[in-house]
């Protein structure tokens, strides 16, 4: 094995650049001629390619082969969630409690009010949560229903879910991107959080108010027809439909709040729909059983009641596990052989001030995640390239965590073979290319993030001091965390740019 590590080589940018552009290739070119390819036999070919440049650059199978599934092995907690909240939506929707979302929600809401809401709840259900993926699996899938009803484009409805549930995700202290986040960075995780609220809140206001402008152009074009016709079909079908039945979605805050793992809370919250349907709807135990596995089915010449009710179940998740795994395993075959190092590396060399390091953070964010097709890796790779340069230029660790969420978290659900592009499209029932223009949440985030760094604006330094949005220094409630020799360095370098006059002084 040692005699493979002295041999082996930095792919040249050419070499690391070929599986990336047969991925994109391949990819784009069934989007644009509509081949209807699934996106995991592209993703197995790229592996085969990287490992091809892999060899070539003196890295033996073995060892390409252990880095794929060491990041599969990495991505095994979510890859067992993702399978168990197949079996939280059969129980949600078999015991009546999404429906009971839906039938209610059509009664209380109107198209006026409907998409600021959808992010607005969203967003405080996944700070609760600390997981998009659960908002979007229980609220989510109940939103889509109802704002279909009311006659609005699904891919709307889908963009404001997701700006919603990925901002909550981002901003709260139970997420692991946000804890991954703030651990790459090795700052404080609330010291991560706070540094958040400076561009990821401004970003959240300002797509709330353009979905407002959506709801609004859709008043008129309200039929109330379709949402009589979708409400008298769930009366019709469950044996029982009342506000006890919201009981479950209660039980997400409360798992939440007393911060059960994800899996055990995933499964307790499954059983207790199961319970649900049991009391509620006269299932029996080989209903569940199945229902778990199968998902909830139900025969009804209501279209949209048919798509309400016909999902969920373990089973309904492999398509989207089987792309996580081969997407997981690509990256970790990238990472290996060193072709984002070999592509971005010399960026770093030529980066001079905070605007150029918040660009390359980002950039470097949004191209691991649609190259390497993981979230984690999109987090991790940038930190590791460029926690030194924050350092050099005087910035508080704690704006790398934040750039890293910026352009890492929310990029992720818009990428169709990343396992979150994936994940959201099946359960949403919408193609991620379809919902990406509205995830204005996720859009206008990185770009206001860049636009108010290069006029100085929202730069955090390691003394703790920040500029404001409009770029006036304040003074701040004390320095991020930060390793003690790496803090030491920050702190010097800050001194010197505000002795020479290049920083503005306190």
């Amino acid at each position: 094995m040692s005699e493979n590590i002295k041999k082996s080589r930095l792919p040249s940018k050419l070499e690391a650049s070929i599986p990336i552009v047969f991925l994109l290739a391949v990819m784009i070119s069934n989007y644009s001629f509509g081949w209807g390819a699934d996106p995991h036999i592209p993703v197995t070919l790229s592996c085969a390619v990287a490992m091809l440049i892999g060899r070539l650059c003196g890295y033996s199978y073995k060892d390409m082969l252990a880095a794929g599934l060491e990041a599969v092995n990495q991505s095994l907690e979510a890859i067992i969630i993702i399978l168990l909240v197949g079996c939280l939506i059969g129980s949600f929707t078999a015991c009546g409690t999404i429906p009971s979302v839906v039938y209610y929600g059509l009664k209380l809401l109107s198209p006026g009010i409907f998409l600021p809401f959808v992010t607005i709840m969203c967003a405080v259900v996944g700070i609760a949560l600390g997981s998009a993926w659960t908002v979007s699996a229980t609220l989510g899938i109940a939103f889509m229903a109802i704002g279909t009803t009311m006659g609005l484009n699904p891919a709307l409805i889908a963009g404001a879910i997701l700006s919603g549930a990925c901002c909550g995700d981002k901003f709260s202290p139970l997420s692991d991107s946000t804890n991954l986040a703030a651990g790459s960075a090795q700052t404080g995780l609330f010291d991560h959080v706070g540094a958040m609220v400076t561009t990821t809140f401004p970003s959240l206001v300002i797509a709330i108010i353009i979905f407002a402008f959506f709801s609004f152009q859709s008043v008129g074009k309200y039929d109330p027809t379709l949402a009589d016709n979708l409400s008298s079909a769930i009366i019709g079908h469950y044996d029982y439909m009342s506000p006890i039945l919201l009981i479950p979605i209660l039980m997400i805050i409360i798992v939440a709040v007393i911060k059960m793992p994800a899996i055990p809370s995933i499964v307790l919250l499954s059983l207790i729909g199961c319970g649900f349907a049991v009391i509620f709807q006269g299932a029996g135990i080989a209903d569940c059983l199945n229902m778990l596995h199968y998902g909830y089915s139900a025969e009804s010449k209501n279209e949209l009641f048919f798509k309400l009710v016909n999902r969920g179940g373990m089973d309904s998740m492999l398509w989207t596990n089987n792309l996580v795994i081969v997407a997981v395993a690509f990256g970790g075959i990238l990472q290996k052989i060193g072709a984002v190092e070999s592509i971005l590396g010399g960026l770093i060399h030529k980066v001079k001030t905070p605007f150029q390091l918040v660009v390359v953070t980002i950039a470097t964010s949004v191209f691991c995640i649609t190259t390497m097709c993981d979230q984690y890796l999109g987090l991790i790779i940038p930190s590791s390239m460029y926690k030194n340069n924050y350092d050099e230029l005087g910035l508080g660790r704690n704006m790398l965590s934040r750039s890293l969420e910026d352009g890492g978290t929310l990029w992720s659900p818009l990428v169709p073979w990343s396992s979150c592009g994936s994940y959201h499209s099946a359960v949403l029932g919408v193609p991620t290319l379809s919902y990406l223009p509205y995830c204005f949440m996720n859009l206008i985030n990185p770009i206001y993030a860049i636009v108010t760094a290069s006029y100085g604006g929202n730069i955090l330094y390691a003394d703790g001091s920040r500029t404001t949005v409009f770029g006036r220094l304040k003074k701040g409630r004390g320095p991020a965390g930060a390793p003690e020799k790496e803090h030491k360095i920050a702190m010097e370098a800050l001194m010197e740019k505000r002795k020479l006059g290049i920083y503005k002084s306190l």
